[in-house]
This record gives structure tokens, sequence and C-alpha cells, in this order.
């Protein structure tokens, strides 16, 4: 019985990583697409435009 106990672990981490990745890809693209890419473009611009402001001269 030892190769049973051997066994399960990989098999529930199997299982579980394939559950995961056909979560992914499920959620890939859908009816908020664009809705999640618009977020995501918003929060780089954001990003973007804050390293890209002058900083003030503390020297």
């Amino acid at each position: 019985m030892d190769y049973v106990s051997a066994l399960v672990p990989p098999l529930v981490m199997a299982v579980a990583f394939t559950a995961l990745i056909v979560t992914i890809v499920k959620s890939q693209g859908g009816a908020n697409k664009s809705k999640e890419d618009a977020a995501v473009d918003a929060v780089l611009n954001r990003v973007e435009s804050a390293q890209q402001a002058p900083k003030g001269s503390g020297a």
C-alpha cells in the first residue's frame, strides 16, 4: 500500500493543475473581455504616466 500513498499526492496535484488550466482557458475572452482589457490598459497608462512625470528637483 506504500505505492498508493506515494502516488496520491502527485495525482491530486495533476488533477488540480489540469482544473486550473481549464479554468484559465475558459475565462479567456467572452463578454467581459473588452471591459477587462480596458481596465488593464487604464492601469498600464497610469503607471507609465507616473513614471514619465517629472520629479521635483530635490538637489
